[in-house]
């Protein structure tokens, strides 16, 4: 070691807080290939979630009510303003829409079957109804996407409600994926495509370019169904005092608001990690929306978008929503990134938990696939057992939280009932930071 050595003490080296090594290995294989990255799952990024938020239970200030003696309903009606048959739900927890194509048909049973052992709806999503779906289920609800894939009069008739998807929270302003692996002969038949080759929906509606058009449409599909089933209105989180205040003057009996945390079959990276806002951040400015317009619990507001447990739905609701969809964590109760599929996720490339390989039809846990070897892998009636209890759980774990804060209803949370840890979620929940009585641009403080 020479005199210089000594006298210098050695650092380790430190990697760049820009280029991180992600970063470096997307901008290669970007060299490499000259495509963008396409991926499904929802957003991976770190934001502002509901995990910032706690409840303030009741000790003397508030009464609790007693768990095993004292009830705590949870049931929720959706579509109450214009439908003459709104979807009565024993739980404020519902699927959202999935598409069968992204999904197998043996998911999408499951999903049924699940959904209506626990007394809530599910969602089509892209490329139509199918039988197995539309069976099991005991409450559906139709999708009516931009692509009008498998869309016909006969199955809007057959819905017990119909949502327009506008915008999904993984990709607002743009249209959805579909990999030629999984247009198989059943989904190109059923969206009339050719099998095998890579389907990208439109952005937008093809018949309608505002909310004046939207009005239209919304009345079109009530005379198609004769007034009977609820109309949702389904918008990604962008601007969500606007969409919702114009959804609700095109005449939608419900708006499903989805935050970037909501996940996708496929789309480009870039979409899912830099376009549009975190859940947390959608629901207040929503509900403000209604509340301005005088249609707060009368328009029913469902937000979607990471939500994961009980205390996630518990905080949506009090924040001012009616109910809650899942989407990801359905899958996920189904059996999906299952860690007994290790061995064949990372011969995929991937691994347990990363939700990435959605897209390529190669799923060990046969729920994202159309490979009719791996589909049988699920069981659609142990798959509906499992969604089942976990919706069931979920429902439970609600009620714990309304019970300590001394609610005999889930709609009687309130924000009141909680407070922020960081002052990124005090200002997007506009709830106090803990300790507080303040969060940032409260009303009446200048700051």
């Amino acid at each position: 070691m020479t005199t210089h050595d000594k006298r210098i003490p050695q650092t380790a080296p430190i990697q760049s807080a820009t280029f991180t090594n992600p970063i470096n290995a997307e901008i290669r294989r970007a060299a490499a290939t000259g495509i963008y990255d396409i991926r499904g799952g929802g957003a991976k990024r770190r934001v502002p979630h509901f995990d910032d938020l706690l409840f303030l239970g009741a000790s003397i200030s508030r009464y609790p009510l007693e768990g095993y003696r004292e009830k705590c309903d949870t049931r929720v009606t959706l579509g109450t303003r214009f439908a003459k048959k709104p979807i009565e739900l024993d739980i404020p927890v519902t699927i959202a829409g999935m598409s069968f194509g992204a999904l197998s048909a043996q998911a999408k049973e499951a999903l049924g079957r699940g959904a209506s052992a626990a007394g809530t709806s599910t969602t089509t999503g892209d490329g139509g109804m199918t039988d197995e779906e539309r069976g099991h289920s005991t409450k559906l609800v139709y999708q009516y996407l931009p692509s009008r894939y498998g869309m016909n009069p006969d199955d809007l008739r057959r819905a017990d409600a119909i949502e327009i998807v506008v915008g999904q929270g993984a990709k607002p302003g743009g249209g959805g994926m579909l990999l030629g692996q999984k247009i198989s002969d059943r989904v190109a038949e059923m969206r009339t495509l050719p099998k095998g080759i890579d389907q990208r929906s439109a952005c937008r509606h093809p018949d309608w370019t505002g909310p004046d058009d939207l009005e239209i449409k919304i009345l079109e599909l009530r005379e198609i169904t004769g007034w009977q089933v609820p109309i949702y209105v389904k918008v990604g989180g962008t601007r969500p005092y606007y969409d919702t205040a114009l959804a609700v003057k095109a005449g939608a009996d419900v708006v499903v608001l989805d935050g970037m945390q909501g996940g996708t079959a496929a789309t480009q990276d870039v979409f899912i990690e830099h376009v549009g806002l975190p859940t947390l951040a959608c629901i207040r400015p929503a509900v403000r929306a209604l509340q301005d317009m005088g249609m707060h619990r009368e328009v029913q507001l469902v937000v979607s978008g990471g939500i994961r447990s009980g205390a996630d739905v518990a905080k949506a609701l009090a924040l001012g929503a009616d109910a809650v969809a899942i989407g990801t964590a359905a899958l996920i109760a189904l059996g999906d990134n299952d860690p007994k599929w290790e061995a064949e996720y990372q011969a995929l490339g991937t691994t347990t938990g990363a939700y990435d390989d959605w897209h390529e039809g190669r799923d060990p846990a046969g729920i994202t696939t159309q490979d009719p070897e791996l589909a049988a892998r699920l069981d659609p009636v142990e798959g509906g057992r499992r969604l089942r209890n976990y919706l069931k759980v979920m429902t439970l774990e609600a009620q714990t939280i309304a019970r300590a804060c001394g609610h005999n209803h889930l709609h009687n949370l309130e924000p009141e009932d909680l407070c922020a840890l960081t002052m990124e979620a005090a200002a997007m929940a506009q709830v106090p930071l803990a300790g507080t009585d303040w969060y940032p641009g409260k009303p009446g403080t200048g700051y």
